[in-house]
């Protein structure tokens, strides 16, 4: 089938949609702020998420397929700069999910220091969405251990001199990307031995969630949709849900949109339906376990 016919172009702007709306919801951004930091209309935003495209990337996907290359050869993004990144492109290209899992181990192998990478277990990042408990239970376990509690938002917070939301505020999200690796770099450099509390959208951004991976043992805090949302307003933080009728909705599709990132997880640690207490001695147990952990 060809880009030319009806359902072949459907099937091209429903998957851009689908893209766009996915990549926002990973970063946490309601589509307002999307639109406003892409200087383009809401509505314009709406139609492309629903699937209703400028046709202008049809004649794009047209030229690709007489051209016999992907439209991110096209367009020249990094994988397409060398022979040797297309080679590993087609390398990979139609291989399944364990396939590729294995691929990326061995890569972070082969370009991690080794020293670094023995020292792994010395760490440990608490990983998920906000409400999912990772301050409290992450002071606990330091606590626990005798080891520095690091709340990766407050290192940020001091290396700007302003608050995560004042960043996103006033410099846009790409500049709070920014400052929260460089605040993950200083806390890797600073603490040999610590725990972590992350932002919940720092699996948003590859290479700083390649580090984390690369640099700690990282434990993902998984709660029911409900949970997160009562203990978020429990605390009295709405932030990117505030005045949005639609908070739950946006929610789930922030939770869908990043837990295939969460799930890279070394250990996977679900807190709903269960006390504090309950949390803290059950995540005390499964760690006992874990033979990597230098903790």
């Amino acid at each position: 089938m060809t880009v030319h016919s009806p359902s072949a172009r459907d099937k091209l702007l429903t998957a851009l949609g689908q893209r766009v709306k996915l990549l926002r919801a990973r970063r946490g951004m309601p589509r307002r702020v999307l639109a406003e930091a892409a200087d383009v209309s809401e509505r314009h935003l709406a139609n492309l998420e629903s699937g209703i495209g400028n046709v202008s990337i049809l004649v794009l996907a047209q030229v690709a397929q007489a051209l016999d290359c992907s439209l991110a050869e096209l367009l020249g993004d990094e994988t397409t700069a060398t022979p040797e990144w297309l080679m590993i492109r087609n390398l990979l290209t139609g291989r399944k999910q364990d396939a590729l899992k294995r691929a990326h181990k061995a890569l972070s192998e082969l370009f991690s220091s080794g020293a670094e990478a023995a020292r792994r277990g010395e760490r440990i990042a608490l990983i998920g969405l906000r409400g999912a408990g990772k301050s409290t239970l992450g002071k606990m376990l330091a606590a626990h251990r005798g080891r520095p509690f690091v709340e990766l938002g407050r290192e940020i917070t001091k290396l700007a001199g302003c608050s995560p939301s004042e960043i996103q505020a006033l410099y846009g999200p790409n500049a709070y990307r920014r400052y929260e690796r460089q605040a993950l770099e200083e806390v890797l450099r600073n603490h040999p031995a610590c725990v972590i509390a992350t932002a919940g959208g720092l699996v948003a951004d590859a290479a700083t969630y390649d580090l984390l991976l690369s640099h700690c043992y990282t434990i993902w805090l998984q709660a029911t949709p409900e949970d997160h949302m009562s203990r978020v307003i429990a605390q009295g933080d709405l932030r990117p849900m505030a005045d949005n009728r639609e908070a739950m909705d946006d929610l789930r599709l922030i939770l869908e949109g990043r837990a295939a990132f969460y799930e890279k997880a070394d250990l996977t640690y679900y807190t709903s339906g269960k006390t504090l207490e309950e949390c803290f001695e059950g995540l005390l147990k499964e760690l006992e376990s874990k033979k990597e952990l230098l903790f």
